[in-house]
Protein backbone atom coordinates (compact mmCIF):
# COMPACT_ATOMS: atom_id res chain seq x y z
CA UNK A 1 0.00 0.00 0.00
CA UNK A 2 1.25 3.73 -0.86
CA UNK A 3 2.44 5.37 2.23
CA UNK A 4 1.23 8.82 3.13
CA UNK A 5 4.20 10.31 2.92
CA UNK A 6 3.76 9.42 -0.87
CA UNK A 7 0.59 10.53 -1.10
CA UNK A 8 1.63 14.11 0.66
CA UNK A 9 4.19 14.70 -2.27
CA UNK A 10 2.40 13.16 -4.86
CA UNK A 11 -0.40 16.05 -4.25
CA UNK A 12 2.33 18.97 -3.96
CA UNK A 13 3.64 18.04 -6.90
CA UNK A 14 0.86 17.80 -8.82
CA UNK A 15 -0.85 20.88 -7.85
CA UNK A 16 2.47 22.51 -8.46
CA UNK A 17 2.33 21.31 -12.29
CA UNK A 18 -1.51 21.37 -12.95
CA UNK A 19 -1.54 25.18 -11.37
CA UNK A 20 1.15 26.30 -13.96
CA UNK A 21 -0.81 24.69 -17.33
CA UNK A 22 -2.47 26.93 -19.73
CA UNK A 23 -6.21 27.91 -18.73
CA UNK A 24 -6.26 26.27 -15.46
CA UNK A 25 -8.32 28.73 -13.38
CA UNK A 26 -8.52 26.98 -10.46
CA UNK A 27 -7.39 22.99 -9.05
CA UNK A 28 -7.82 19.93 -6.96
CA UNK A 29 -5.62 16.82 -6.26
CA UNK A 30 -6.70 14.32 -4.25
CA UNK A 31 -4.82 11.03 -3.59
CA UNK A 32 -5.59 7.88 -2.33
CA UNK A 33 -4.31 4.57 -1.61
CA UNK A 34 -7.20 1.91 0.19
CA UNK A 35 -7.01 -1.45 0.96
CA UNK A 36 -9.87 -4.15 1.16
CA UNK A 37 -9.07 -7.39 3.23
CA UNK A 38 -12.17 -9.75 3.24
CA UNK A 39 -12.28 -13.34 4.20
CA UNK A 40 -15.28 -15.27 3.46
CA UNK A 41 -17.01 -17.61 5.68
CA UNK A 42 -19.15 -20.93 4.28
CA UNK A 43 -20.06 -23.64 6.77
CA UNK A 44 -22.46 -26.45 6.05
CA UNK A 45 -22.73 -29.55 8.23
CA UNK A 46 -24.10 -31.61 6.10
CA UNK A 47 -22.70 -30.90 3.47
CA UNK A 48 -18.38 -30.81 2.75
CA UNK A 49 -16.98 -27.46 3.18
CA UNK A 50 -14.14 -25.59 3.80
CA UNK A 51 -15.77 -22.99 6.73
CA UNK A 52 -13.11 -20.18 5.63
CA UNK A 53 -12.68 -19.76 2.00
CA UNK A 54 -11.72 -16.50 -0.50
CA UNK A 55 -9.40 -14.44 1.75
CA UNK A 56 -8.30 -11.75 -0.50
CA UNK A 57 -7.44 -8.12 -1.06
CA UNK A 58 -8.05 -5.64 -3.02
CA UNK A 59 -5.82 -2.28 -3.21
CA UNK A 60 -5.66 0.34 -5.05
CA UNK A 61 -4.27 4.03 -5.58
CA UNK A 62 -4.14 7.24 -7.67
CA UNK A 63 -5.24 10.37 -8.30
CA UNK A 64 -8.03 12.43 -8.93
CA UNK A 65 -8.00 16.21 -10.35
CA UNK A 66 -10.37 18.84 -10.46
CA UNK A 67 -10.07 21.71 -12.43
CA UNK A 68 -11.88 24.54 -13.40
CA UNK A 69 -10.46 26.31 -16.90
CA UNK A 70 -10.64 29.31 -18.58
CA UNK A 71 -13.16 29.62 -21.57
CA UNK A 72 -14.53 32.25 -23.94
CA UNK A 73 -17.56 31.55 -22.25
CA UNK A 74 -16.51 31.38 -18.48
CA UNK A 75 -15.45 29.16 -16.24
CA UNK A 76 -15.78 25.16 -16.87
CA UNK A 77 -15.70 22.74 -14.78
CA UNK A 78 -13.66 19.13 -15.30
CA UNK A 79 -12.71 16.14 -13.29
CA UNK A 80 -10.32 13.55 -14.57
CA UNK A 81 -8.28 10.32 -12.43
CA UNK A 82 -5.57 8.20 -12.96
CA UNK A 83 -4.87 4.78 -11.64
CA UNK A 84 -1.99 3.19 -10.35
CA UNK A 85 0.15 6.16 -11.05
CA UNK A 86 1.47 9.30 -8.81
CA UNK A 87 4.07 10.84 -10.85
CA UNK A 88 3.80 14.22 -13.19
CA UNK A 89 2.84 11.77 -16.23
CA UNK A 90 -0.25 10.47 -14.11
CA UNK A 91 -1.32 14.16 -13.11
CA UNK A 92 -0.81 14.95 -16.97
CA UNK A 93 -3.24 12.06 -17.71
CA UNK A 94 -5.75 12.97 -15.02
CA UNK A 95 -5.77 16.74 -16.10
CA UNK A 96 -5.97 15.74 -20.19
CA UNK A 97 -9.22 13.55 -18.80
CA UNK A 98 -10.51 16.50 -16.84
CA UNK A 99 -10.26 19.09 -19.75
CA UNK A 100 -11.84 16.73 -22.25
CA UNK A 101 -14.83 16.46 -20.66
CA UNK A 102 -15.12 20.09 -18.90
CA UNK A 103 -18.56 21.66 -19.07
CA UNK A 104 -20.36 24.82 -18.34
CA UNK A 105 -21.96 24.95 -14.78
CA UNK A 106 -23.78 28.52 -13.97
CA UNK A 107 -23.98 27.47 -10.90
CA UNK A 108 -20.43 26.59 -9.85
CA UNK A 109 -18.81 29.05 -7.67
CA UNK A 110 -15.51 27.74 -7.21
CA UNK A 111 -13.30 24.98 -5.65
CA UNK A 112 -13.28 24.49 -1.91
CA UNK A 113 -12.66 27.42 -0.19
CA UNK A 114 -11.53 27.53 4.10
CA UNK A 115 -14.79 27.69 5.79
CA UNK A 116 -13.50 29.30 9.36
CA UNK A 117 -14.17 25.65 10.93
CA UNK A 118 -11.19 23.99 12.28
CA UNK A 119 -10.34 20.10 12.43
CA UNK A 120 -11.37 18.78 16.11
CA UNK A 121 -10.27 15.07 15.70
CA UNK A 122 -6.47 15.28 15.90
CA UNK A 123 -3.64 12.55 16.16
CA UNK A 124 -3.32 8.75 15.34
CA UNK A 125 -6.84 7.57 15.66
CA UNK A 126 -6.40 4.35 12.67
CA UNK A 127 -5.26 1.13 13.62
CA UNK A 128 -1.41 -0.15 12.77
CA UNK A 129 -2.50 -3.48 13.35
CA UNK A 130 -5.05 -3.16 10.72
CA UNK A 131 -2.59 -0.97 8.49
CA UNK A 132 0.23 -4.15 8.50
CA UNK A 133 -1.94 -7.01 8.47
CA UNK A 134 -0.87 -10.39 7.46
CA UNK A 135 -2.66 -13.32 5.52
CA UNK A 136 -2.64 -15.59 8.44
CA UNK A 137 -4.19 -12.54 11.24
CA UNK A 138 -6.76 -12.03 8.19
CA UNK A 139 -7.60 -16.17 7.69
CA UNK A 140 -7.42 -16.18 11.77
CA UNK A 141 -10.36 -13.98 12.35
CA UNK A 142 -12.31 -16.00 9.70
CA UNK A 143 -11.65 -18.96 11.73
CA UNK A 144 -12.76 -17.56 14.79
CA UNK A 145 -15.89 -16.74 13.71
CA UNK A 146 -16.80 -20.13 12.44
CA UNK A 147 -15.43 -21.36 15.33
CA UNK A 148 -17.99 -19.16 17.39
CA UNK A 149 -21.13 -20.14 15.86
CA UNK A 150 -19.98 -23.75 16.12
CA UNK A 151 -19.60 -23.27 19.79
CA UNK A 152 -23.04 -21.86 20.23
CA UNK A 153 -24.38 -24.31 17.93
CA UNK A 154 -23.22 -27.48 19.53
CA UNK A 155 -23.75 -26.13 22.99
CA UNK A 156 -27.68 -25.40 22.67
CA UNK A 157 -29.71 -28.30 24.41
CA UNK A 158 -32.76 -27.10 21.96
CA UNK A 159 -30.59 -28.38 19.13
CA UNK A 160 -29.46 -31.21 21.01
CA UNK A 161 -32.91 -32.73 22.24
CA UNK A 162 -34.33 -32.15 18.40
CA UNK A 163 -31.15 -34.17 16.43
CA UNK A 164 -31.24 -36.53 19.44
CA UNK A 165 -27.64 -36.67 20.21
CA UNK A 166 -25.27 -34.53 19.76
CA UNK A 167 -23.55 -36.55 17.30
CA UNK A 168 -26.76 -35.72 15.11
CA UNK A 169 -26.21 -32.08 15.15
CA UNK A 170 -24.65 -32.14 11.53
CA UNK A 171 -28.08 -34.01 10.42
CA UNK A 172 -30.21 -30.55 11.34
CA UNK A 173 -28.01 -28.58 8.08
CA UNK A 174 -26.69 -26.18 10.10
CA UNK A 175 -25.02 -23.31 8.20
CA UNK A 176 -23.31 -20.13 8.47
CA UNK A 177 -22.10 -17.77 6.33
CA UNK A 178 -20.50 -14.29 6.15
CA UNK A 179 -17.51 -12.34 5.86
CA UNK A 180 -15.38 -10.52 7.86
CA UNK A 181 -13.88 -6.97 6.11
CA UNK A 182 -11.03 -4.73 6.67
CA UNK A 183 -10.57 -1.34 5.00
CA UNK A 184 -6.96 0.41 5.09
CA UNK A 185 -7.55 3.82 3.52
CA UNK A 186 -5.24 6.54 3.13
CA UNK A 187 -5.73 9.77 1.38
CA UNK A 188 -4.03 13.91 0.71
CA UNK A 189 -5.44 16.63 -0.56
CA UNK A 190 -4.61 20.47 -1.75
CA UNK A 191 -6.10 22.85 -3.93
CA UNK A 192 -5.59 26.35 -5.13
CA UNK A 193 -7.66 27.62 -2.22
CA UNK A 194 -5.94 25.14 0.41
CA UNK A 195 -2.73 24.54 -1.03
CA UNK A 196 -1.21 23.34 2.28
CA UNK A 197 -1.41 19.38 1.56
CA UNK A 198 -3.90 17.91 4.23
CA UNK A 199 -3.92 14.40 4.54
CA UNK A 200 -6.16 11.47 6.99
CA UNK A 201 -5.33 7.86 7.44
CA UNK A 202 -8.15 5.65 8.69
CA UNK A 203 -9.15 2.00 9.40
CA UNK A 204 -12.15 -0.10 9.84
CA UNK A 205 -13.72 -3.40 11.09
CA UNK A 206 -16.60 -5.16 9.91
CA UNK A 207 -18.10 -8.40 10.30
CA UNK A 208 -21.46 -9.72 9.11
CA UNK A 209 -22.77 -13.26 9.90
CA UNK A 210 -26.00 -15.32 8.98
CA UNK A 211 -26.89 -18.74 10.67
CA UNK A 212 -29.37 -21.31 9.63
CA UNK A 213 -30.82 -24.46 11.09
CA UNK A 214 -32.03 -25.47 7.35
CA UNK A 215 -34.28 -28.18 8.90
CA UNK A 216 -36.46 -25.58 10.61
CA UNK A 217 -36.52 -23.12 7.99
CA UNK A 218 -34.38 -20.98 10.57
CA UNK A 219 -32.26 -18.14 10.66
CA UNK A 220 -30.58 -15.32 12.77
CA UNK A 221 -27.97 -12.59 11.86
CA UNK A 222 -25.32 -10.98 13.50
CA UNK A 223 -23.02 -8.22 12.92
CA UNK A 224 -19.88 -5.46 14.21
CA UNK A 225 -18.04 -2.76 13.50
CA UNK A 226 -15.09 -1.42 15.02
CA UNK A 227 -12.01 0.67 14.42
CA UNK A 228 -9.65 -2.05 15.36
CA UNK A 229 -8.38 -5.38 15.17
CA UNK A 230 -7.60 -5.93 19.10
CA UNK A 231 -11.58 -5.32 19.98
CA UNK A 232 -12.76 -7.93 17.30
CA UNK A 233 -14.45 -11.45 19.00
CA UNK A 234 -16.37 -12.86 16.53
CA UNK A 235 -19.69 -12.23 18.29
CA UNK A 236 -21.26 -11.83 15.49
CA UNK A 237 -20.88 -14.89 14.87
CA UNK A 238 -22.16 -16.62 17.62
CA UNK A 239 -25.08 -14.10 18.24
CA UNK A 240 -26.50 -14.99 14.24
CA UNK A 241 -26.56 -18.93 15.64
CA UNK A 242 -28.26 -17.93 18.89
CA UNK A 243 -30.87 -16.06 16.26
CA UNK A 244 -31.13 -19.08 14.03
CA UNK A 245 -31.99 -21.29 17.20
CA UNK A 246 -34.17 -18.83 18.51
CA UNK A 247 -36.16 -18.24 15.29
CA UNK A 248 -37.15 -22.21 14.97
CA UNK A 249 -40.93 -22.92 14.86
CA UNK A 250 -41.83 -19.52 12.98
CA UNK A 251 -45.57 -18.69 12.79
CA UNK A 252 -46.91 -16.71 10.03
CA UNK A 253 -48.58 -13.09 11.07
CA UNK A 254 -51.36 -11.94 9.22
CA UNK A 255 -52.02 -8.88 7.40
CA UNK A 256 -52.62 -5.75 9.83
CA UNK A 257 -50.94 -2.39 10.86
CA UNK A 258 -49.32 -3.16 14.34
CA UNK A 259 -47.03 -1.98 16.99
CA UNK A 260 -43.51 -2.78 16.61
CA UNK A 261 -40.40 -2.43 17.60
CA UNK A 262 -37.80 -1.73 14.75
CA UNK A 263 -34.60 -3.48 15.63
CA UNK A 264 -31.09 -1.84 15.03
CA UNK A 265 -30.69 -3.05 11.26
CA UNK A 266 -34.22 -2.63 10.48
CA UNK A 267 -33.90 0.94 11.24
CA UNK A 268 -30.36 2.04 9.83
CA UNK A 269 -32.19 0.04 6.66
CA UNK A 270 -35.24 2.24 6.58
CA UNK A 271 -33.06 5.33 7.47
CA UNK A 272 -30.37 4.67 5.09
CA UNK A 273 -32.58 3.79 2.19
CA UNK A 274 -35.69 6.04 2.71
CA UNK A 275 -35.46 9.19 4.88
CA UNK A 276 -31.45 10.00 4.47
CA UNK A 277 -31.86 10.86 0.80
CA UNK A 278 -33.77 13.91 1.88
CA UNK A 279 -32.02 15.22 3.88
CA UNK A 280 -29.17 16.66 1.92
CA UNK A 281 -28.62 20.14 0.44
CA UNK A 282 -28.43 18.85 -3.16
CA UNK A 283 -32.08 17.15 -2.76
CA UNK A 284 -33.26 20.49 -1.09
CA UNK A 285 -31.62 22.81 -4.61
CA UNK A 286 -33.23 19.91 -6.66
CA UNK A 287 -36.92 20.22 -5.27
CA UNK A 288 -37.20 16.86 -4.17
CA UNK A 289 -36.93 16.43 -0.71
CA UNK A 290 -40.13 15.47 1.27
CA UNK A 291 -39.15 18.66 3.79
CA UNK A 292 -39.34 21.04 1.25
CA UNK A 293 -39.12 24.33 2.73
CA UNK A 294 -39.19 22.60 6.50
CA UNK A 295 -35.90 23.86 8.19
CA UNK A 296 -36.67 24.89 11.74
CA UNK A 297 -39.58 23.48 11.74
CA UNK A 298 -40.96 19.97 13.17
CA UNK A 299 -41.31 17.31 11.02
CA UNK A 300 -41.50 14.30 13.47
CA UNK A 301 -41.83 13.14 16.81
CA UNK A 302 -40.59 15.40 19.47
CA UNK A 303 -38.71 12.33 21.18
CA UNK A 304 -36.01 12.04 17.57
CA UNK A 305 -32.94 13.45 17.68
CA UNK A 306 -31.00 12.59 14.50
CA UNK A 307 -26.96 13.74 14.21
CA UNK A 308 -24.08 12.99 11.98
CA UNK A 309 -20.55 13.36 13.56
CA UNK A 310 -17.47 12.81 11.33
CA UNK A 311 -15.51 13.43 14.28
CA UNK A 312 -16.61 11.57 17.51
CA UNK A 313 -13.64 10.50 18.95
CA UNK A 314 -14.71 6.86 20.44
CA UNK A 315 -16.74 6.47 16.75
CA UNK A 316 -15.57 4.17 13.78
CA UNK A 317 -16.48 5.83 11.35
CA UNK A 318 -14.95 9.43 12.22
CA UNK A 319 -12.26 11.06 9.51
CA UNK A 320 -10.33 14.68 10.41
CA UNK A 321 -11.06 16.09 7.11
CA UNK A 322 -13.71 15.81 4.11
CA UNK A 323 -12.64 14.48 0.99
CA UNK A 324 -12.35 18.64 0.03
CA UNK A 325 -9.96 19.34 2.55
CA UNK A 326 -12.81 20.49 4.82
CA UNK A 327 -12.99 19.40 8.70
CA UNK A 328 -15.71 16.92 9.70
CA UNK A 329 -17.85 18.09 12.69
CA UNK A 330 -21.25 17.68 13.71
CA UNK A 331 -24.51 18.38 12.25
CA UNK A 332 -27.76 18.11 14.08
CA UNK A 333 -30.30 16.77 11.21
CA UNK A 334 -33.82 16.81 13.33
CA UNK A 335 -33.83 17.76 17.19
CA UNK A 336 -36.73 17.06 19.10
CA UNK A 337 -38.50 16.45 15.98
CA UNK A 338 -37.64 19.87 14.54
CA UNK A 339 -35.26 19.87 11.01
CA UNK A 340 -32.22 21.42 11.82
CA UNK A 341 -29.91 21.06 9.67
CA UNK A 342 -28.64 19.28 6.05
CA UNK A 343 -25.94 17.21 4.84
CA UNK A 344 -23.76 18.51 2.33
CA UNK A 345 -20.40 19.42 0.35
CA UNK A 346 -19.46 22.77 -1.10
CA UNK A 347 -20.51 22.64 -3.96
CA UNK A 348 -24.04 22.28 -2.80
CA UNK A 349 -23.79 24.43 0.14
CA UNK A 350 -22.83 27.23 -2.15
CA UNK A 351 -24.85 26.85 -5.17
CA UNK A 352 -28.05 26.47 -2.37
CA UNK A 353 -26.46 29.97 -0.86
CA UNK A 354 -26.98 31.81 -4.44
CA UNK A 355 -30.07 30.24 -5.21
CA UNK A 356 -32.85 32.71 -6.01
CA UNK A 357 -35.40 30.02 -4.70
CA UNK A 358 -33.77 29.54 -1.83
CA UNK A 359 -36.04 30.91 0.84
CA UNK A 360 -38.36 29.04 -0.59
CA UNK A 361 -36.95 25.71 -1.01
CA UNK A 362 -35.13 25.80 3.03
CA UNK A 363 -38.35 27.73 4.35
CA UNK A 364 -35.21 30.41 5.61
CA UNK A 365 -33.25 32.57 4.35
CA UNK A 366 -29.95 30.26 3.53
CA UNK A 367 -27.09 33.01 4.54
CA UNK A 368 -29.02 33.01 7.83
CA UNK A 369 -28.53 28.74 7.96
CA UNK A 370 -24.91 28.40 6.98
CA UNK A 371 -24.14 25.98 9.97
CA UNK A 372 -27.24 23.92 9.43
CA UNK A 373 -26.03 23.42 5.66
CA UNK A 374 -21.89 23.77 6.07
CA UNK A 375 -19.87 21.23 4.30
CA UNK A 376 -18.71 18.96 6.90
CA UNK A 377 -19.74 15.52 4.78
CA UNK A 378 -17.98 16.02 1.13
CA UNK A 379 -16.76 12.01 1.09
CA UNK A 380 -15.64 10.27 -2.27
CA UNK A 381 -16.76 6.60 -1.15
CA UNK A 382 -15.84 3.13 -2.60
CA UNK A 383 -18.81 0.24 -2.52
CA UNK A 384 -18.46 -0.26 0.49
CA UNK A 385 -15.47 1.55 2.11
CA UNK A 386 -12.77 3.53 1.09
CA UNK A 387 -11.74 6.90 -0.40
CA UNK A 388 -12.64 6.94 -3.88
CA UNK A 389 -10.06 9.26 -6.49
CA UNK A 390 -11.88 8.05 -9.31
CA UNK A 391 -15.02 9.86 -8.56
CA UNK A 392 -15.64 13.60 -7.44
CA UNK A 393 -17.47 14.42 -3.81
CA UNK A 394 -20.80 13.94 -2.76
CA UNK A 395 -22.78 14.35 0.11
CA UNK A 396 -22.22 10.98 2.55
CA UNK A 397 -22.80 10.89 6.36
CA UNK A 398 -20.19 9.31 8.30
CA UNK A 399 -21.54 8.37 12.14
CA UNK A 400 -25.20 8.53 11.86
CA UNK A 401 -26.63 9.09 15.51
CA UNK A 402 -30.08 8.14 16.67
CA UNK A 403 -31.17 9.13 20.33
CA UNK A 404 -33.99 9.80 22.14
CA UNK A 405 -35.30 12.22 24.55
CA UNK A 406 -36.03 9.50 26.59
CA UNK A 407 -33.85 6.37 26.59
CA UNK A 408 -36.22 3.25 27.33
CA UNK A 409 -34.66 -0.48 27.68
CA UNK A 410 -35.66 -3.28 25.30
CA UNK A 411 -38.10 -4.49 28.08
CA UNK A 412 -39.61 -1.04 28.48
CA UNK A 413 -40.13 -0.87 24.58
CA UNK A 414 -41.89 -4.30 24.39
CA UNK A 415 -44.03 -3.18 27.38
CA UNK A 416 -44.68 0.24 25.19
CA UNK A 417 -45.61 -2.16 22.50
CA UNK A 418 -47.87 -4.79 24.48
CA UNK A 419 -48.88 -6.69 21.81
CA UNK A 420 -47.61 -6.51 18.16
CA UNK A 421 -44.05 -7.28 16.41
CA UNK A 422 -40.34 -6.99 16.87
CA UNK A 423 -38.41 -6.53 13.44
CA UNK A 424 -35.15 -7.14 13.38
CA UNK A 425 -33.92 -7.96 9.92
CA UNK A 426 -35.33 -6.53 6.83
CA UNK A 427 -34.25 -6.77 3.45
CA UNK A 428 -34.49 -5.40 0.16
CA UNK A 429 -35.80 -1.61 1.39
CA UNK A 430 -36.70 0.57 -1.13
CA UNK A 431 -38.57 4.01 -1.99
CA UNK A 432 -42.12 3.80 -3.66
CA UNK A 433 -43.62 6.54 -5.73
CA UNK A 434 -40.07 8.45 -5.25
CA UNK A 435 -37.77 9.63 -2.60
CA UNK A 436 -39.96 12.93 -1.90
CA UNK A 437 -43.75 10.84 -1.28
CA UNK A 438 -41.50 8.72 1.55
CA UNK A 439 -43.13 5.98 0.90
CA UNK A 440 -41.83 2.42 1.21
CA UNK A 441 -41.64 -1.35 0.86
CA UNK A 442 -39.34 -4.46 2.11
CA UNK A 443 -39.13 -8.27 3.64
CA UNK A 444 -38.86 -9.20 7.09
CA UNK A 445 -36.32 -11.77 6.64
CA UNK A 446 -35.80 -12.79 10.50
CA UNK A 447 -34.85 -12.21 13.70
CA UNK A 448 -37.88 -11.16 13.81
CA UNK A 449 -41.12 -11.85 16.50
CA UNK A 450 -44.60 -11.73 17.49
CA UNK A 451 -44.98 -9.79 20.99
CA UNK A 452 -47.91 -11.06 23.62
CA UNK A 453 -48.45 -8.94 26.43
CA UNK A 454 -44.83 -7.11 26.45
CA UNK A 455 -42.89 -10.32 25.99
CA UNK A 456 -41.15 -11.84 23.26
CA UNK A 457 -44.13 -14.89 22.38
CA UNK A 458 -43.00 -16.50 19.48
CA UNK A 459 -40.55 -15.97 16.50
CA UNK A 460 -41.87 -14.44 12.99
CA UNK A 461 -41.21 -16.99 9.86
CA UNK A 462 -38.70 -15.61 7.42
CA UNK A 463 -40.09 -14.39 4.58
CA UNK A 464 -43.60 -14.24 5.27
CA UNK A 465 -43.95 -10.34 6.12
CA UNK A 466 -44.00 -7.26 3.73
CA UNK A 467 -43.43 -4.15 5.07
CA UNK A 468 -45.58 -1.29 3.39
CA UNK A 469 -45.77 2.03 4.99
CA UNK A 470 -44.54 5.72 4.75
CA UNK A 471 -41.21 6.87 6.56
CA UNK A 472 -42.89 10.47 6.73
CA UNK A 473 -45.97 8.56 9.43
CA UNK A 474 -43.35 6.13 11.12
CA UNK A 475 -41.23 9.08 12.31
CA UNK A 476 -44.10 10.87 13.56
CA UNK A 477 -45.93 7.82 15.15
CA UNK A 478 -42.48 6.92 17.63
CA UNK A 479 -43.51 5.22 20.76
CA UNK A 480 -40.05 5.30 22.36
CA UNK A 481 -36.18 5.14 21.14
CA UNK A 482 -33.90 2.62 23.06
CA UNK A 483 -31.29 3.90 25.47
CA UNK A 484 -28.81 1.30 23.78
CA UNK A 485 -27.27 2.31 20.55
CA UNK A 486 -25.15 -0.35 18.00
CA UNK A 487 -22.84 0.45 15.17
CA UNK A 488 -24.77 -1.01 12.00
CA UNK A 489 -23.23 -1.25 8.85
CA UNK A 490 -25.84 -1.98 6.02
CA UNK A 491 -23.46 -3.98 3.22
CA UNK A 492 -21.85 -2.10 0.76
CA UNK A 493 -22.75 0.73 2.85
CA UNK A 494 -20.36 3.74 2.94
CA UNK A 495 -21.73 5.40 6.82
CA UNK A 496 -22.45 3.59 10.12
CA UNK A 497 -25.54 4.08 11.79
CA UNK A 498 -25.40 4.05 15.50
CA UNK A 499 -29.47 2.59 16.03
CA UNK A 500 -31.17 2.07 19.03
CA UNK A 501 -34.18 -0.16 19.08
CA UNK A 502 -37.24 2.12 17.99
CA UNK A 503 -40.97 1.52 19.10
CA UNK A 504 -43.62 2.73 16.70
CA UNK A 505 -47.42 2.66 16.62
CA UNK A 506 -49.80 1.38 13.50
CA UNK A 507 -47.18 0.01 11.10
CA UNK A 508 -48.19 -1.43 8.03
CA UNK A 509 -47.27 -5.38 7.51
CA UNK A 510 -48.96 -7.67 4.61
CA UNK A 511 -48.56 -11.15 4.55
CA UNK A 512 -46.76 -12.90 1.76
CA UNK A 513 -48.41 -15.79 0.41
CA UNK A 514 -46.91 -19.14 0.91
CA UNK A 515 -46.89 -19.43 -3.37
CA UNK A 516 -44.94 -16.14 -3.04
CA UNK A 517 -42.69 -17.68 0.02
CA UNK A 518 -41.68 -20.81 -2.14
CA UNK A 519 -41.17 -18.75 -5.49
Amino acid sequence: MQTLAALKTATRDALAWVSAQPGVAQAEVFAAANGNFTVRLNYTSHIPSTGVEEPKSIESYGLGIRAAFNTPQGLAMGFGSEPNDLSLEGARRALDKARQGAVRDPEFVSLPRPTGERPTLTGKYHDPAIMRLSNPRLVESGWRMVERALDVFQSSEDLISLAGSRESLPQLGLIMGGDVVMLQERMAIASTHMPKVQSDETTMLMSFATAMVETQAAKGSGWSVSRDLASFTGDSAAESARRAIASMGGQRVPSGKYRVVLGPQALDEILEWILMPGLQVGMFHAGASPFMGKLGKSIASEQLHIYDDGAAPDLAGSKAITDEGLPTGRTDLIKDGVLTGLLSDYYNTQRMLRDAKGREKLGVDPASAVQAIAPRNGFRPGNGGGRSFESPPGATATNLVIEGKRGYSHDELLRLVGDGIYIGRIWYTYPVNGISAGDFSGTVVGDSYIIKDGRMAAPVKPNTLRMNDNVLRVINSILGIGSQRRGTVRWSSDQITWAPEVAVADFQLEEISEYMERV
